[in-house]
């Protein structure tokens, strides 16, 4: 039996012989059909799988961004992984007038995106406890001896070097921010409590710590790291990918494009403390603003890049807190009272049993104000609408439009396609007694507010003693519960002039179960570029990494290409060598390419 053997110019390794009985016909009759359709098959095949590993990778990785975004925020309560050397650390120390808080953020190395953010949260310990740790008293207790500043807080950095890995201390950055209670310090004093952190602070820690890293910020600048912490964790500067997600169109301030581009509405906070209130919101590039009004930011890694531009109104109102409008009130009430006592001969308040009837305390309770050595007896009516009354001119409201409290220009609200967030004694106004924080119903709250208020305080300590309350509310909250009810109605309404029907408040103490400082918006601002670090790693590597080999999964359309031109190469070859084959045994040269074993020249040439 015949056999033929092939070696087609190709190296002697590679000779092999086909014999005819051990082939099929038509494979000897039709070898060029056969080979053509098996290497179309194979590009075809090669094609559809790379097609269902785009079609996986990408498909799968848009349908589960959000959910994985929603776990991120939702279930991460897991320990910092501190042995993992591509996770990264900050520190952030709010140094307040009651106290100073010290907070450790982590986060993982950038993905290289310059349009996406870094993914801060905060670090938690081996129990799964955020790292945060305070002390008391606040740091402006320390004005007239600034050289003890630094003894005060290493406490808190001792706590923070324990939890950061060693390794990992000398780039991690750490800001020590001041707020209400350092400025009212001279600025003498300030400069010397901060010259003692910057001199001691790198003696006895290795973390990154430089002259711009301690500082008094402004009420302004608060305003703006609340507002960009909690649109953060809303994450609202991440890209629109659902269409039910809310959007505004938006002209980005210093772009020289005039067209608008669409992003996701970003939400506003108000924050109401126990001196100050605060109100915060995204304006559009068109409205004018006076500049201590106005903060413009890039929160993107790139200044070339305008997609993270924001222009946000803050505005800060010192003594339009809880308790400094209790003070006030006190005060106004303490002082027209003894007024009208002199003027018409009254003895009303001087005595327990001629108090002062104040519509603001629940019903039939008892209090006193004590002002310069004098005492004033006071006696709860629970009336919240002539609460309301009496505090409405504390708003200091002028005739002027868009104007809110103390006559401050306010931009126009968009009222029905916005969102608000209510902080401090927002929220704690309407959860520790009504029980109701979270989407704030105007009329819902007026009529928990006015029976709480008309309640006997009898009844009221009987309710906080059977523990009816929130655990945290005390005493003192059931006490001003009436006033501070009436007070947050009057700022929200008639100061901010959200009209009474405004659906779209919600009051929080935390967002997706983790409190919301301010510190998370400062260490974001503040460590905005180091993104470039990674993303030009990221490119070195990208540049250079065909030179080690492809990777398929970020190589597949040029793996794919390559490979369907390797297989047409060998095609075209194949079919060349056949016609140069035929020439040859048409000339009579057939024996010098192929070996024939017990057959003639010619029985061979009908063979193929």
């Amino acid at each position: 039996m015949g056999r033929l053997g092939i070696s087609c110019l190709f190296p002697a390794s590679w000779h092999f012989s086909i014999s005819p009985v051990g082939c099929p016909r038509i494979l000897n009759t039709n070898l060029r059909q056969i080979v053509v359709i098996s290497i179309l098959a194979a590009a075809v095949s090669l094609l559809y799988f790379s097609v269902v590993i785009i079609r996986n990778k990408y498909g799968r990785l848009s349908r589960d961004k959000k959910f994985q975004r929603y776990l991120a925020r939702v279930t991460d309560i897991e320990a910092t992984d501190t042995n993992n050397p591509n996770v990264n650390y900050g520190i952030v120390v709010d140094c307040g007038s009651s106290g100073s808080r010290i907070f450790v953020y982590c986060w993982p190395r950038h993905n290289g995106n310059p349009h996406d953010l870094l993914d801060i949260r905060q670090m938690r310990d081996k129990n799964r406890k955020p790292v945060v740790m305070k002390i008391k008293p606040g740091i402006s207790e320390f004005a007239t001896s600034p050289e003890k500043v630094s003894d005060y807080i290493s406490p808190l950095l001792n706590f923070a070097a324990e939890h950061v890995p060693r390794a990992k201390h000398k780039e991690t950055p750490l800001y020590i921010l001041c707020t209400a209670g350092m400025r009212v310090l001279p600025e003498s004093q300030q400069k010397a409590i901060l010259e003692d952190l910057l001199t001691d602070i790198p003696v006895h820690f290795d973390f990154l710590f430089s002259d711009s890293h301690a500082e008094v910020i402004s009420g302004k600048q608060e305003g703006v790291y609340a507002w960009i912490g909690i649109n953060f964790v809303l994450g609202r500067f991440e890209h629109i990918e659902d269409d039910d997600e809310a959007v505004v169109e938006v002209n980005i301030p210093g772009s020289e494009s005039s067209e608008a581009i669409l992003r996701k509405r970003t939400a506003g906070i108000l924050d109401m403390g126990g001196v100050s209130t605060q109100i915060a919101y995204e304006v559009p590039k068109t409205e004018e603003v006076a500049k201590n009004l106005l903060a413009e930011f890039n929160l993107g890694c790139d200044v070339h890049q305008t997609e993270h531009v924001y222009r946000v109104y803050v505005a800060t109102f010192l003594g339009f807190g809880g308790n400094a409008a209790r003070q006030r009130y006190e005060d106004k009430i303490f002082a027209s009272t003894f007024q009208k006592n002199r003027l018409l001969g009254k003895q009303t308040g001087l005595a327990p049993d001629t108090p002062y009837l104040d519509p603001c305390l629940p019903l039939d309770i008892k209090d006193e104000i004590q002002q310069n050595g004098q005492t004033m007896y006071l006696r709860g009516t629970g009336d919240f609408d002539l609460c309301r009354e009496t505090l409405q001119p504390f708003m200091n409201k002028t005739n002027e439009t868009q104007t809110s409290l103390n006559g401050v220009y306010q931009p126009p609200i968009h009222f029905r396609n916005s969102e608000f967030y209510g902080f401090s004694e927002f929220y704690y106004c309407t959860e520790d007694v009504l029980r109701m924080g979270g989407d704030y119903n105007a009329v819902a709250f007026t009529k928990a507010a006015k029976d709480y208020c008309a309640t006997k305080w009898s009844i009221l300590r009987e309710r906080f003693d059977r523990g009816l309350y929130a655990s945290h509310a005390d005493l003192h909250r059931l006490k001003y519960q009436c006033f501070k009810s009436a007070w947050m109605f009057e700022v929200f309404h008639r100061g901010f002039s959200f009209p009474v029907n405004y659906k779209t408040l919600k009051t929080a103490l935390q967002v997706y179960d983790k409190e919301v400082q301010w510190t998370l918006g400062a260490i974001l601002y503040r460590t905005r570029f180091l993104p470039l670090r990674d993303i030009q790693q990221e490119a070195f590597r990208a540049s250079h990494a065909h030179w080690r080999g492809f990777s398929f999964v970020y190589n597949h359309y040029l793996f794919s290409g390559c490979f369907l031109v390797v297989l047409l190469s060998i095609l075209l070859y194949l079919l060349r060598l056949r016609r140069i084959h035929r020439r040859m045994l048409r000339g009579g040269a057939a024996a010098t390419l192929w070996l024939e074993e017990g057959l003639p020249a010619q029985k061979m040439a009908g063979t193929l």
